[in-house]
């Protein structure tokens, strides 16, 4: 599986290269794994601005912009939490970097990995988003296995996401 993820990754980083497109990245359910794969491209650093682990839900609103009432009403595992986490990283860390937002993609994680749900989500209930100047679109995931399953499935599908929007 981690040859697998390695070569996907090596594929988005030649493709958002190829494109003259730049990625942010921001982590819940996955925290920083799927960054930590990324970057561990050669090449990465021409292609990857940063990655943020929001794993609290006041560093998902502080950091990233997610609306706190969206939060209270619906948790973070949500569709409209992804979509404003990777709105929210585009926004910021193109403009931290000096970059046009235009050339960026936001990509973001959130969801429950376990052993028991959260909000009345259950374990391997995923949302990825990816935002870019086509928009937002979220991916909803239902994976099943361990904890650390689930993350590694919801990085690998995340990596395949970007992989898909690139090609």
């Amino acid at each position: 599986v981690e040859r697998k993820a390695g070569s996907m990754a090596e594929q988005v980083i030649a493709l958002a290269k190829k494109a003259g497109l730049s990625i942010a990245i921001a982590e819940s359910i996955t925290g920083g794994a799927l960054a930590s794969v990324l970057i561990g491209v050669d090449g990465a650093s021409e292609v990857i601005l940063g990655g943020i682990v929001a794993y609290q839900d006041r560093i998902k609103e502080q950091l990233l912009g997610v609306s706190p009432a969206l939060i209270a009403n619906q948790s973070a595992v949500d569709a409209e939490v992804a979509a404003q986490m990777a709105e929210g990283v585009r926004e910021r860390l193109s403009k931290a970097a000096g970059k046009d937002a235009s050339l960026v993609i936001g990509v973001a994680t959130t969801g429950v990995a376990g052993p028991t749900s959260v909000s009345g989500r259950k374990p391997g209930e995923v949302y990825i988003a990816i935002s870019s100047s086509l928009g937002v679109t979220v991916y909803s995931e239902s994976f099943e296995g361990s904890r650390n399953q689930i993350r590694m499935l919801t990085r690998d599908r995340a990596i395949a996401i970007l992989r898909e929007h690139l090609a």
